[in-house]
């Protein structure tokens, strides 16, 4: 697959790297020539000096062909500016962009581009959420084998309990994000569009994340 990414900066020199060493192609957009320096000399991926959101800058890096596009430079309004003009005019749906306002990242969930915030762990955040079936471990017991992990539930869930969703997983629901806000789920909580789950599994080698990311099972009537 393809993947654009706009900044060249620490994390979207990792990005790049990371996704080249997964088998992907990549093509990195910055405004600085010398941004560049940060990738390792075996990157064998474009580099192209140009503003992220520039349309012949974006045809360039090969945005028409891109199966994700991630928005990592300093910029919040480069950022979504950049996100938007790729996935409505160019219409790539898997568009990530860094938001470091909390309250304008929640804004631009609502409106469909997913937001991560600058911290450490925002390569390995985004890497999972643009590559299909993504998973994203945020805790770990190695001795114990039990991990904490966001799991992307495929839309044949909606309007399912997520009762079913975690006996067809064997795992627990710990917690979701919805609209932005945390909440506890009851017994009788149903999965909606745009939920982040998050899920207690145990022990870890004997998961499928395929049961709950894949299509969710008929409803026999």
């Amino acid at each position: 697959m393809h993947i654009v990414i706009m900044g060249c900066g620490r994390t979207g020199a990792t990005l790049a790297t990371e996704f080249e060493a997964r088998g992907h192609t990549v093509a990195v957009i910055d405004q600085s020539g010398d941004a560049f320096r940060r990738l390792p000399s075996t990157f064998k991926g474009q580099r192209i000096t140009g503003i992220g959101f520039d349309r012949d800058t974006l045809v360039s890096a090969g945005v028409e062909d891109a199966y994700g596009f991630a928005a990592v430079s300093d910029g919040d309004n480069s950022n979504i500016l950049a996100a938007r003009v790729v996935r409505e005019t160019y219409g790539v749906d898997n568009v990530v962009a860094r938001i470091a306002d909390s309250g304008r990242a929640e804004v631009y969930r609502r409106l469909g581009i997913p937001t991560v915030a600058p911290v450490p762990w925002t390569a390995e955040q985004i890497v999972s959420r643009l590559l299909p079936g993504g998973t994203e471990d945020l805790y770990a017991d190695p001795s114990a084998g039990v991990s904490l992990r966001r799991l992307q539930l495929h839309e044949g869930w909606v309007g399912r309990p997520y009762a079913e969703v975690q006996d067809r997983a064997h795992a627990r629901l710990a917690y979701l994000l919805r609209f932005g806000e945390a909440m506890l789920p009851g017994a009788g909580t149903v999965v909606q569009e745009g939920d982040e789950a998050y899920f207690v599994l145990a022990p870890r080698d004997g998961i499928d994340p395929v049961r709950v990311t894949g299509q969710a099972p008929e409803v026999k009537r």
